[in-house]
């Protein structure tokens, strides 16, 4: 079947792996819908993160079960499932209260981004629909499978309540789920920080109130502006730099909550500093699979249309041109059709 590999910075190939088969009686293995490139798939493609050896990539991810472990109960052959990036039994400890990215037998999905997948812990990490939905919903359901979680959890972790107001920093796929998180949550005002007119465009109709493009200083003087000189209720990093982490928090109003979902590049506190700026932290990789189910609900009945976030489509074989679109920002985020 065909594959992406990573060898190193900037060498990704589709190239024929083998299929993936049943390791333990607690797996299956899907037939791949769709899947997607990620914004963190670009750290090691950039030579961030360093691989040591080839590299099977992809961690989002949806399609039908054809095969499972003598173990599995709750999906079956020929069910349409999505799974979480982050692998769990949701049922230890961590997962029954709700932190499924913290699962006592944690795995990160990976070689998502072929024609087949293996998924460990199918019961606890697949989540089934109760038919096989329209193919228009596909992009949409792909995109519960991560970064619409993610962007939600920013969301969540920031306490986002309804008429709070909303500074999301980051105007990547993430940033702007989560301005359709805080939307859906009943945010009254969501400033997206964005300097990129298709993604200011998006964010729009995601449900951003302002837009502002400025950086540093600057932009945090804007937002301190749009909001009488008090800062945001919540605040959504989904950067992962000293520069977004920076301004996450002097965009924060005393009280409130920054949910980081970011994958942190360089990043450091400074511990005085946190310590008078009165604000709050929670974030690290989203558990997904606590909100899957109502997200799938909320795409399956189209009540939010996710789906948009993907601009680039491309065949798997053409893998190595997704990769150098989002590489060079002429993509917000490229599906790839299986």
């Amino acid at each position: 079947m065909l594959g992406t590999v990573l060898y190193g910075p900037r060498d990704i190939r589709c190239e024929e792996v083998a299929e993936p088969k049943i390791l333990h009686p607690t797996d299956a293995i899907i037939k791949l819908s769709a899947t997607c490139i990620c914004g963190s798939d670009l750290w090691p493609y950039r030579g961030l993160n360093e691989v040591s050896q080839p590299m099977h990539m992809g961690h989002e991810y949806c399609g039908v079960v054809v095969e499972v472990g003598s173990a599995v109960r709750t999906v079956k052959p020929g069910q349409f499932v999505v799974g979480s990036f982050c692998i769990s039994d949701n049922t230890c400890p961590h997962c029954r209260l709700g932190f499924q990215s913290s699962c006592e037998q944690r795995e990160f999905m990976s070689g998502a981004q072929a024609t087949l997948a293996r998924v460990p812990l199918a019961d606890g990490t697949l989540v089934a629909t109760a038919e096989t939905p329209t193919e228009d919903l596909i992009p949409s359901l792909l995109a519960t499978s991560d970064v619409l979680g993610t962007g939600w959890y920013a969301a969540d972790a920031a306490h986002v309540q309804p008429g709070s107001t909303v500074v999301v920093v980051g105007d990547g796929a993430v940033g702007l789920m989560g301005v359709l998180a805080a939307k859906q949550m009943g945010a009254a005002r969501i400033i997206a920080m964005s300097r990129h007119k298709s993604r200011q465009e998006l964010a729009l109709e995601y449900g951003a109130t302002d837009i502002v493009a400025a950086r540093g200083e600057e932009g945090v003087a804007k937002v301190r502006d749009l909001t009488q000189r008090i800062g945001a209720d919540s605040v959504l990093e989904c950067v992962g730099t000293q520069e977004s982490m920076s301004q996450a928090l002097a965009c924060a109003r005393p009280g409130s909550m920054i949910g980081y979902v970011g994958v942190p590049h360089g990043v450091q506190f400074d511990g005085q500093r946190l310590f008078f700026t009165q604000v709050g932290l929670m974030g690290g990789p989203a558990p997904v699979r606590r909100f899957l189910p109502h997200l799938m609900d909320l795409v399956l009945t189209r009540k939010i249309n996710p789906g948009k976030v993907f601009d680039l489509i491309v065949p798997l074989a053409d893998v190595a041109e997704g990769y150098k679109a989002m590489d060079e920002r002429r993509a917000i985020k490229t599906l790839l059709r299986v």
